[in-house]
């Protein structure tokens, strides 16, 4: 792969758990997190180094209350942000 590329969860809206893919252009440290619509992080659904190439996670969300929530992946310099709906 030639670039940093986060793509949309699926399914969205979701219950209790949706698919977060990412793509990362060189191996590395990465993070998938999880944040409340008021920006507090509520969940790590990763936290290691990986290689670069596809790579996907499933947020199992059962525990949540339904709500908008935001996942972000972070590796290296890049960072990127997505808007995810949780229905119940």
């Amino acid at each position: 792969p030639s670039a940093f590329a986060v793509a949309q969860n699926v399914p969205n809206p979701f219950n209790p758990s949706t698919t977060i893919s990412f793509t990362l252009a060189k191996a590395g440290k990465t993070t998938v997190e999880v944040f409340n619509a008021a920006g507090q992080k509520v969940d790590t659904v990763l936290n290691a180094n990986l290689s670069a190439g596809n790579h996907s996670v499933v947020w199992n969300a059962a525990q949540f209350s339904a709500g908008v929530y935001f996942y972000t992946v972070n590796t290296g310099d890049f960072s990127r942000t997505m808007k995810i709906t949780l229905l119940k």
